[in-house]
């Protein structure tokens, strides 16, 4: 059993999407980063640097925070979506760790620019919004002639999908990179994947991309 502390957040949201996609038992516990759950002593004794999505394996005691660090511990414990080929491991790792160092941190200072602070900060608008149409174009590079980001379905494309999935947030036009949009509604079409979008609570439709 995997205790999962989360809110509705795209690192959230990668996490229960693989939880769901596993099949696996979790119990979710919603950390409600509005009102300051994350700065609980109790969470942080989970999550030190108070930021979900954190885990906690019942089966082992283990507690771990960082969501590219959880999503390789649970493909690695459950066998799935993380291929066994030393070569190919190291090829979803490297789209993962582009996720975490890339799309992730700099969509999400267009979601503070662009979508929730607009004019107070051209330079940082026009910064970060080319930045994410940069990225987008990378992503759209790579899904060129394929259905998924590297091989077969994997933990590179839970972990992008959910930040692809607040591109209205991030002023991106999914027409404009037809290879993205075609892998986010692949994706979108998935049962595990519009059940974990909606983990802890219902948010309304899904960008329908």
């Amino acid at each position: 059993m995997i205790d999962l502390y989360t809110w509705t957040t795209p690192n959230g949201r990668k996490v229960s999407i693989l939880l769901e996609e596993l099949g696996v038992d979790y119990e979710v516990h919603p950390i409600n980063i509005g009102q300051g759950d994350q700065k609980s002593p109790e969470f942080l004794k989970i999550s030190p640097n108070n930021k979900i999505p954190a885990i906690v394996d019942r089966d082992n005691g283990l507690t771990l925070m960082e969501s590219g660090a959880i999503m390789w511990y649970l493909a690695e414990k459950y066998g799935k979506f993380l291929p066994n080929d030393p070569l190919d491991k190291i090829k979803v790792m490297e789209w993962l760790m582009w996720q975490m160092g890339g799309l992730g941190p700099m969509a999400g200072q267009a979601h503070h620019f662009l979508h929730f602070n607009r004019g107070k900060a051209e330079y940082a608008e026009e910064r970060y919004e080319a930045e994410v149409q940069r990225l987008y174009g990378v992503l759209d590079n790579q899904l060129a002639g394929q259905d998924y980001i590297v091989g077969d379905y994997s933990i590179a494309d839970m972990a992008c999908w959910p930040w692809v999935s607040r591109y209205e947030w991030q002023q991106v036009d999914l027409t404009k990179y037809p290879n993205v949009r075609a892998w986010y509604q692949r994706l979108l079409a998935r049962d595990a994947v519009q059940k974990g979008y909606h983990v802890p609570k219902v948010m309304g439709e899904i960008p329908a991309g």
